[in-house]
């Protein structure tokens, strides 16, 4: 059997494929990025998960994470992935590697992922040739669900919204005081999984002007911090990887024709398309 996992910050997309059916199996955990989780995190993790039973039928593992662009950070999940699947080879790669692969295959092109963070490269066909830094959610990663929810919530916290607006947000947010939510990204992990999940209230209330507003800076940000960054950057085609990308797709279509940027695929996730790329290699 072999194993291909997509990680980002929030979640891991695994997908469990028999070599002599081809038939696929799906389970979902925790997102393994070495900047917030460590080997035995991740091993304890993986021992309570689906994959436990199977883990010794497993000879290959391709892993994609977010985080995993040096060898120090890829070496945390090489570890804990070499202890769990003993019986396996692993190859770990960086996350820009699965989005790449997965929407233009063999053809170059630019590539983004927009889900709890962000990040962008230039893709020859083959390998990453280029990448602007993205800094993660407090120096970057401008257009991502950390960044539109890090930037709703100062908003909100600062009275900016609508009586309505600030109602919807109370309601559906009940127990959110401004104490808990300043010990959630001063103190507790994974602040950036705590801010992302408000870009989906954001999502929810797009016909607000003011929130409509906050998107279209936050995407105009994601524009000028990456994309126009890439030399003849209008000569790629665009194309988009994560759960923002694919749930704002409108919002960044129409920013895209702003800078004169053709946009080729959007895609939710990864997974499925890395397992026929795998599958055919």
């Amino acid at each position: 059997m072999i194993l291909i996992a997509d990680s980002g910050s929030t979640k891991t997309d695994w997908r469990l494929v028999d070599s002599n059916s081809n038939q696929v199996y799906s389970i979902e955990t925790i997102g393994f990025n070495p900047y917030f989780i460590d080997e035995n995190e991740i091993f304890a993790e993986l021992s309570k998960s689906a994959l436990n039973k199977n883990k010794a039928e497993v000879k290959q593992v391709f892993f994609y994470g977010a985080g995993c662009s040096s060898s120090e950070k890829s070496n945390i999940i090489q570890t804990a992935l070499q202890l769990f699947f003993n019986n396996a080879q692993i190859d770990v790669e960086h996350d820009l590697l699965a989005a790449a692969r997965a929407v233009s295959g063999n053809k170059p092109g630019l590539v983004a992922i927009l889900g709890t963070g962000a990040n962008t490269c230039l893709y020859d066909g083959d390998k990453i040739t280029s990448n602007i830094p993205a800094l993660g959610y407090l120096l970057g990663d401008e257009g991502s669900g950390a960044h539109l929810g890090m930037n709703f919530i100062k908003n909100y916290l600062h009275h900016e919204f609508s009586e309505e607006i600030n109602a919807e947000f109370s309601k559906t947010y009940p127990d959110l005081s401004l104490n808990k939510i300043l010990d959630a990204v001063y103190k507790q992990a994974l602040p950036n999984r705590f801010l992302a999940q408000f870009s989906r209230f954001v999502y929810a209330h797009t016909k607000d002007e003011k929130i409509s507003a906050l998107i279209t800076v936050c995407m105009n940000e994601f524009f000028e911090k990456y994309i126009c960054k890439y030399p003849n950057y209008r000569d790629y085609k665009l194309n988009l990887v994560g759960s923002v990308a694919f749930y704002y797709q409108n919002f960044i279509r129409e920013i895209a024709s702003t800078y004169q940027v053709e946009i080729n695929k959007i895609i939710k996730q990864p997974i499925d398309a890395l397992v026929k790329f795998h599958i055919n290699a």
